[in-house]
């Protein structure tokens, strides 16, 4: 796992250097920049496979034509090699690196084709002149880029970009809409004015700093017509998962597992051990408040599994450190609180690996949240005129306590209800939210309303606009939690989390061919009445424990509420009071004294307007 960064203008290496220096954290091992007329490339590099320093990068082709810099592994390159080898093709190292650059000298961009792994790099061709860029198909690297007057420049994050001179940090505003919404900055959205992101399973083509081709080269499928049968769907999910975790074991470092107890995280762990002569290391952590604590869950999978397995505590102190040691590195503001216990199991594991696998996606695939029992529900109460909602909510707002569990039912049922504000294509994208459009325009002051009502709208029609009319609304949402909620939360919390600590983290259940499976299966196969998970569930019968298939799902939350009126209390009223050009005072008050006084839980919310808070102040926005 590395970072990249590289641009066609002025700059030549003294910009380049700064650029990567940004981005040792991601590689630690080696920094490297090239640098031939208009063009720069650079590399911070992690080492995982062909520890040597000959697979340093930026990396050549034999040939030299080719320049490549590259974030992430090709889990598929031996095969790959082997097939270029047949076609005369000589390698000098034994890296992912060198098969990626000659297999795209070879095929160019059908390449992407024949890749399964996780990726985002830039290859330059110096005869040509000419950029090809591309991201891994689910997203799970991240690739940002801006175009200027005389220049083109892309990398791993953000403040790499900033070191470079003609590109200012200014605010975008429809960024900021869709950020106070959603928790995060969706794709292709960047919290800069003028920068993007490119999309998972999407390429580029910039030729002497203008855009002269881009497209997508992979997206996950709607559901087929014919399914295969439930026994025949669990011999074919077995031998995907079975494989993708294989491939993902490869490497020259010590290898580990995220194993938080849930059933996602067991199965890669069950797999794991399956390919391993000796107990795999396992990692997990807990919390001393109990309705978020998992720990015990993950114990007993480790015991039954046999894995060798290491636990520990975050502490609310450890907490208020971790606030203080995440929150600088981060130039995007990142509402999932999650990111402090995923970034202290980083760091915890990795004083014993450097490579860890993990549960990420099986939520998405596999219809697990608790938003995907909630629509089943959902047409129970679609008779209801909006007006009747807004009572049941009014209902709720004074007969349900406000309660600090983690997913409280006073918090579930006020999220259900919010839902039914919008279309039923945005319902789960309501349920997610911190604020709803309609409520931006009370929140910010009237300089910054502009386009928020239809933020959220445009955000959700880019993607919808792709599917097929006739697809049935659960599979359009299953879609949209693959493009927005799953490529722009959870994998940006593991990515971020995981290479501020120099942490590969791998997905097994994101493998592409996993995702061509499961998004190919009708809704029976991912839930039935309040059980979601249903193939999965049918696979593990028998290898987990019942009481870790059949539990209620737990994210991966911090216990927030309480933290905000004691342990975290004075820094976070501090920044959120503070003066500042976008929000109401009198609106940022009102909220903080109603969490204050118990009212409300407000968790979500002041978190939210924290994180930007704190990152504006951090990068000298405002």
């Amino acid at each position: 796992m590395c970072g990249i960064a590289g641009f066609w203008g002025e700059g030549g290496e003294t910009v380049g250097h700064k650029m990567i220096s940004t981005l040792r954290h991601r590689g630690p091992d080696y920094q490297g920049v090239w640098s031939e007329g208009p063009v720069t490339l650079a590399h911070a590099r992690l080492s995982i496979l062909d520890l040597d320093p000959r697979s340093h990068q930026p990396f050549f082709s034999a040939d030299r034509r080719y320049v490549i810099v590259f974030n992430g592994e090709i889990y598929n390159f031996q095969e790959l090699r082997e097939q270029l080898r047949k076609k005369g093709v000589v390698f000098r190292t034994t890296s992912d690196t060198e098969v990626l650059v000659e297999a795209y000298a070879q095929w160019g961009r059908g390449m992407l084709d024949k890749l399964r792994g996780m990726f985002a790099f830039a290859i330059y061709d110096r005869l040509e002149k000419t950029f090809f860029l591309a991201r891994d198909p689910m997203g799970k690297k991240p690739l940002y880029y801006t175009f200027r007057e005389g220049l083109f420049a892309f990398a791993s994050e953000m403040k790499a970009l900033w070191q470079h001179p003609q590109i200012p940090r200014q605010l975008s505003l429809s960024a900021l809409h869709a950020y106070l919404i959603l928790d995060y900055v969706p794709t292709p959205l960047a919290i800069s004015e003028g920068v993007f992101k490119l999309e998972g399973g999407h390429y580029m083509v910039v030729k002497e700093g203008k855009l002269i081709g881009h497209g997508m080269y992979w997206d996950p499928p709607m559901p087929e017509e014919k399914a295969p049968s439930l026994s025949e769907a669990v011999r074919r999910l077995d031998a995907l998962l079975a494989e993708a975790v294989r491939l993902r074991l490869v490497a020259d470092v010590p290898v580990g597992i995220f194993l938080s107890g849930g059933i996602d995280s067991s199965t890669v762990a069950w797999y794991a051990q399956q390919h391993s002569e000796s107990p795999i290391l396992s990692f997990s952590i807990g919390f001393t408040e109990r309705s978020y604590d998992e720990s015990d869950y993950a114990q007993k999978v480790a015991k039954r599994l046999g894995t060798d397995h290491h636990a520990a505590i975050l502490t609310p102190q450890k907490a208020l450190e971790l606030v203080e040691e995440v929150f600088p590195l981060m130039d995007e503001p990142f509402a999932d609180a999650s990111i402090i216990p995923t970034y202290f199991l980083s760091q915890f594991a990795r004083q014993r690996v450097i490579v860890a696998l993990g549960g990420d996606g099986g939520d998405e695939l596999q219809a697990g949240y608790p938003t995907f029992i909630a629509d089943r529900y959902a047409g129970l109460l679609s008779w209801i005129p909006r007006g009747g909602i807004s009572w049941l909510g009014w209902i709720a707002e004074r007969t349900l306590p406000p309660s600090d569990d983690d997913i409280a039912l006073d918090f579930k049922v006020r999220q259900f209800l919010r839902g039914f504000t919008g279309s039923p294509v945005e319902r789960h994208t309501r349920w997610l939210s911190s604020f709803l459009p309609e409520e931006l325009s009370q929140l910010l002051k009237p300089d910054f309303v502009k386009g928020a009502e239809q933020s959220l709208e445009l955000l959700l029609n880019r993607y919808t606009d792709r599917m097929p009319q006739s697809a049935p609304l659960w599979a359009k949402t299953a879609y949209l939690y693959y493009k927005t909620y799953l490529q722009d939360d959870i994998l940006v919390k593991v990515d971020r989390a995981s290479m501020y600590n120099a942490l590969e983290v791998r997905a097994p259940l994101l493998d592409r061919e996993v995702v061509r499976f499961l998004a190919s299966l009708p809704l029976s196969y991912r839930r039935r009445g309040s059980e979601t998970k249903f193939l999965l569930k049918k696979l593990m019968q028998g290898r987990l424990p019942d009481e870790i298939l059949f539990r209620p799902k737990k994210g991966f939350g911090v216990p927030l509420p309480r933290w905000l009126r004691e342990e975290l209390r004075a820094p976070i009223e501090a920044e959120l009071l503070r003066p500042d050009p976008w929000f109401r005072p009198e609106a940022l008050k009102s909220l903080w004294e109603a969490h204050q006084q118990r009212r409300s839980n407000l968790r979500k919310l002041l978190w939210n307007l924290y994180t930007f808070k704190r990152f504006a102040h951090q990068w000298g926005f405002g």
